[in-house]
């Protein structure tokens, strides 16, 4: 005789079934995060996020795609994009003493990238002197002689996560400029010392920029001067007290000024224009000798292949250490979403902190904080990897169960079309 099944066993046996039906449509996930500062690379965050889909989509094709922004983690990424290499040099970091660094040399093709950040970047200066009108961006422009000597014909240099606000003077310097006083003496290193700056002497720069596409990947948001100046808007997070903003910024006015007079700078404001902010005035200081600023994710993503990796997915997961109002101006969840929304895709975003403006990122379907509970800065740091690979898998059976309500679900048809979804236009190019 056989058994009538019980009512738990029937509906263990039907949430099985929906969950398993839910997951069948998720085959490949693409998981493109950002690196999250101070704790997780791009690629270490790509790893960990795998991780926690691994736990609850196990059969799941999971595309990792770690991205960056121009700031740490440019070069090696792109290098290995590519079939490229690094190129290791000691070179001055931002506080005047050597520092190991390094470009890279793209495959298959007559690039280097130059990444600020791994010469000049915030990481690399010791909290106590952490002091933006003294920072340089010598090494900088050590890196670009470095990669002039390898012969390349374009030099792609990545801006982010800076610890400078010199406008790119010590970059210049560096690459044969003389930065002078009124009385004729060379200026010293520092953001600090350009309301002194009298006169530029161009004589002395490196010919072979002439003769070498420079392209500056910028976060074309930032620009060098006014209220939403530079000095303005990082010097603090830089150690800038308010007296030393107000310097910064004057000094800042006063190289965009001396710039355009002294070189002859035609077409392009330095003061004002989109990028000329970016890693604390590099993209003025380089524009000044002839570099392009163009949106970094229009430069950076396109070696990456990445529309094609996201028009193939079920499902998107992007990642950073903050999701708030600022994230649309020009970071990678945005970014991601933009694109992704452009074939209708699903996008998470996992973050560190959710500040306001975090649920209103356009192209954001959902968001999700990765700290269980309060906890000191120092350990959420040290136990960042674990703590998104638990937020993933959370995330994820929230995703899962939400299929399993009572309802009709979506249909792709009914997904809105990329001109219907605000903020999901491709991104232009700055002119």
């Amino acid at each position: 005789m056989s058994s009538v099944p019980s009512a738990s066993s029937v509906s263990s046996a039907s949430s099985a079934s929906s969950a398993s039906s839910a997951s069948s449509k998720l085959h490949r996930v693409v998981v493109a995060p950002s690196g999250f500062k101070e704790s997780l690379s791009a690629q270490a965050a790509a790893d960990a996020i795998a991780a926690g889909v691994r736990r609850v989509l196990p059969a799941a094709e999971i595309d990792r795609i770690p991205l960056v922004d121009g700031g740490e983690g440019t070069a090696v990424t792109l290098a290995a994009a590519t079939g490229g290499r690094l190129v290791a040099l000691a070179a001055t970091g931002p506080v005047g003493e050597p520092v190991g660094t390094h470009f890279a040399l793209l495959g298959g093709r007559d690039t280097a990238v130059v990444e600020m950040a791994a010469v000049a970047g915030l990481s690399l200066v010791p909290r106590a002197l952490r002091d933006p009108g003294a920072t340089t961006t010598y090494g900088v422009g050590e890196l670009i002689g470095a990669a002039l000597d390898t012969g390349v014909r374009r030099i792609l240099v990545g801006c982010g996560d800076s610890g400078t606000s010199d406008g790119g003077a010590g970059a210049l310097q560096a690459l044969g400029a003389r930065l002078l006083d009124a009385d004729g003496f060379e200026l010293p290193p520092g953001g600090g010392e350009l309301v002194r700056l009298a006169r530029v002497d161009p004589s002395g720069l490196d010919t072979r920029l002439k003769d070498t596409e420079l392209l500056v990947a910028c976060n074309p948001y930032n620009v060098l001067c006014g209220e939403r100046g530079v000095a303005r808007v990082f010097g603090p997070q830089k150690g800038a007290t308010p007296a030393q903003v107000e310097q910064l910024s004057a000094g800042l006015e006063n190289w965009a000024r001396v710039l355009t007079r002294d070189l002859g700078v035609i077409g392009t404001d330095l003061r004002g224009g989109p990028g000329t902010g970016a890693s604390g005035g590099l993209g003025a200081g380089l524009a000044a000798v002839g570099a392009r600023l163009l949106p970094r994710f229009d430069v950076l993503l396109d070696h990456l292949d990445l529309d094609a990796r996201l028009a193939r997915a079920d499902l998107v997961l992007t990642a950073e250490g903050a999701l708030d109002h600022q994230t649309p101006r020009g970071k990678v969840p945005a970014e991601v979403a933009r694109r992704a929304k452009l074939y209708g895709r699903p996008v998470l975003a996992l973050a560190g902190t959710l500040g306001e403006g975090a649920h209103d990122v356009p192209g954001v379907d959902a968001c999700h904080g990765i700290m269980p509970a309060p906890m000191a800065l120092a350990d959420a740091l040290l136990r960042a990897a674990e703590l998104l690979t638990d937020a993933t898998e959370r995330a994820l059976r929230m995703v899962l169960l939400g299929s399993r309500l009572p309802g009709r679900p979506a249909q792709a048809a009914e997904l809105p079309r990329a001109a219907e979804v605000s903020g999901t236009q491709r991104p232009s190019s700055v002119r």
